[in-house]
């Protein structure tokens, strides 16, 4: 008589599928990424100093006058690490020099 597929059998067999379906799109990363075109809206200057000023305000949570709003320093830190800035890109700002 043929063997009967335990639950276990069917998960592996989806498994598979859906691992080949990865690697296939996995493939395709490349040349999808290089038909993106770059985001950048904010130049080097712009990036080191909402680094800086990011982590200013963040110590200021630690030191100083301890006050939990020195947390809203990471949103410099976070756009000047990531270089986008969705003010800058709802505005329509670039200071990147890449048009």
């Amino acid at each position: 008589p043929p063997a009967q597929q335990g639950p276990s059998q069917t998960i592996f067999s989806r498994s598979v599928g859906a691992s080949s379906s990865f690697l296939r799109h996995y493939d395709e990363a490349p040349t999808l990424l290089k038909s993106q075109p770059q985001i950048c809206a904010i130049g080097a200057d712009g990036e080191q100093l909402r680094i800086v000023v990011g982590l200013v305000l963040i110590a200021l949570v630690f030191v100083g006058p301890k006050t939990p709003w020195g947390w809203i320093g990471l949103v410099p830190l976070l756009t000047g690490f990531v270089k986008v800035c969705p003010l800058y890109s709802l505005l329509g700002f670039n200071t990147c020099g890449v048009k």
